[in-house]
């Protein structure tokens, strides 16, 4: 019991923000009548919040490297469709090699920012504000104010439609329309469950700090069981969008950084205390600077991923797509100083900006006050991260106090 509550109050934020995402659901759910969990609306939900994810990732890897945030992200996005339209649909490109070109944009874009970030030492708020305007110019010189539609159909397979139904000649008798997705759910579930019980048994041994078997246990069980309802969720409709295969290699990978890598230990060391890095020997400037420069090749996949979506390169894409990317890292236990917050946070916070816009819409509550509520909600979630340190803190300097009365 103990370690239980040892456990839940090093991730406070994240247990209660995982709280907080399935009343939403259960909420709405019960609001919308059961449309909220429609299968069909399951799939439309991912599709319309993949790229916010991929957008939030590397936003959290900026927000870890001390608190900073890339406002140029949602510009970059519509920059980087532009170009996409026009190499593919103007200038009849290769759609792999278009592909390619827009990730490489989208790394000379960060490399850019980076550079005057990190190495020139200016304030992040003003060179990604500068980002913004610079980038959401270009993307209207380049499309000279008109959208181009459509993509090449080999381009649109990317990031469209879902997963073949491959394996549905082994159990022809299920009665579901695509039972390869179901398979994936619980190849993902079992894999979870195995990792959990892993990382448990690597802490034990290395002698770190482990919670109880029936906590990873209990824990393990409920991931896996909504992984497997999911996937059950979307195997009863097409399967499983493509879309999710793109924004699962994001969370995978970028989940190995920040905890299996030394990059990732010393963003996390430059966020919490960028002079105590330097002086233990991290290159603090190049960790800034490849953050930034990871911002803007996600917000790269991100702008390819909603091209796909639309169909099309629009001058007002990607409008405000920064606002819920930063939302998300805060609202998923990301804090706002640095140095604090994880991709599974991260998800969890995108997960619930998702659902408050796909619950309100089906409800038919106009923009305006959605705008509302998400600004509510992201005001909560940093009030209590900052509330919740304050009361952590206040026994240790009502000891320090103590002692300082005794020695007196």
């Amino acid at each position: 019991m103990g370690k239980l509550k040892t456990a839940f109050s090093r991730n406070l934020k994240q247990f209660v923000m995982l709280i907080a995402l399935v009343v939403i659901i259960v909420f709405f759910q019960a609001l919308t009548k059961g449309t909220l969990l429609r299968p069909m609306n399951v799939f439309n939900l991912i599709n319309q919040n993949a790229y916010i994810v991929v957008l939030a990732v590397g936003m959290l890897m900026c927000i870890l490297s001390g608190g900073n945030v890339d406002l140029s992200a949602g510009s970059v996005v519509a920059f980087v469709g532009a170009c996409a339209g026009t190499f593919m649909i103007t200038w009849k490109w290769d759609p792999y090699l278009s592909v390619l070109l827009c990730l490489g944009i989208g790394i000379l874009i960060g490399a850019w920012q980076g550079f005057w970030i990190a190495y020139v030492k200016l304030p992040a708020f003003i060179v990604t504000l500068a980002g913004q305007l610079v980038f959401r110019g270009l993307t209207l010189i380049v499309l000279k104010g008109l959208t181009l539609s459509p993509f090449p159909s080999s381009f649109m397979a990317l990031s469209t439609g879902s997963i073949g139904n491959f394996l549905g000649s082994i159990f022809p008798g299920v009665g579901l329309r695509n039972i390869t997705s179901l398979i994936i759910g619980i190849a993902l579930a079992i894999g979870v469950f195995v990792m959990q019980l892993n990382k448990r048994s690597n802490r034990k041994k290395k002698g770190y700090a482990y919670e109880s078997l029936g906590t990873t246990l209990l824990r393990s069980a409920v991931i896996s069981a909504a992984i497997i309802y999911f996937f059950f969720l979307l195997a009863n409709y097409t399967g499983a969008p493509v879309v999710l295969i793109t924004m699962g290699i994001v969370l995978i990978v970028y989940s190995y950084i920040t905890s299996k890598t030394v990059m990732g230990r010393h963003l996390y060391a430059v966020g919490g205390n960028q002079k105590a890095a330097r002086l233990s020997g991290v290159k603090t400037d190049k960790i800034i600077f490849l953050a930034y420069v990871n911002m803007s090749f996600l917000a790269a996949v991100a702008g390819l991923i909603f091209s796909a979506r639309l169909n099309s390169s629009s001058p007002q894409a990607g409008t405000g797509f920064e606002l819920d990317a930063i939302a998300s890292c805060f609202i998923g236990g990301a804090s706002a100083y640095g140095g604090i917050g994880t991709v599974g946070g991260t998800l969890i916070g995108a997960l619930i900006m998702g659902v408050l816009n796909n619950g309100m819409s089906i409800m038919g509550i106009s923009i305006d006050v959605q705008q509302v509520v998400k600004g509510l909600v992201l005001l909560a979630a940093v009030a209590f991260d900052v509330i919740s340190k304050q009361k952590i803190s206040l026994p240790f300097l009502q000891k320090l106090t103590a002692r300082r009365r005794v020695r007196t």
